[in-house]
């Protein structure tokens, strides 16, 4: 009685794999839908802000220590072009001047947490004298 409900399912799944075997593969993607304009900048906008930030005093202070005058980094921003400039007034954002400690002292915390499961879970003890 076993015997034809295997046979059954056995050439069920030949059939199955067979199909799947000769089935094309097919790669997909989404389309724009029409005219997609080019992204318009404004150069003023983002000089004021990358300025504003220029003036700040830690940055105006290392900048100087680099050897860079105002005029030097005034012709060089002069010279970026309006997609560079906003890309730059972009990140400018993510810039951390003093480093972040908080995400150092979170990922320390989280290891030592996962050292301690550890060691609960395989049944260690930890002595301190």
């Amino acid at each position: 009685m076993k015997v034809p409900f295997i046979r059954q399912v056995s050439w069920y799944l030949i059939f199955a794999m067979f199909v799947i075997g000769i089935a094309p593969r097919v790669e997909a993607s989404f389309s724009p839908s029409g005219f997609v304009a080019l992204p318009h900048f404004d150069r003023m906008q983002d000089l004021n802000r990358i300025q504003q930030t220029l003036e700040s005093k830690m940055v105006s202070k290392r900048l100087a220590e680099l050897g860079f005058s105002k005029a030097e980094i005034d012709s060089r921003l002069s010279q970026l072009s309006d997609a560079q400039l906003h890309q730059m007034a972009q990140n400018l954002s993510k810039l951390k001047t003093g480093g972040d400690v908080g995400e150092a002292v979170i990922a320390i915390l989280i290891i030592v947490l996962l050292v301690i499961v550890i060691l609960q879970l395989t049944g260690h003890r930890v002595i301190v004298r």
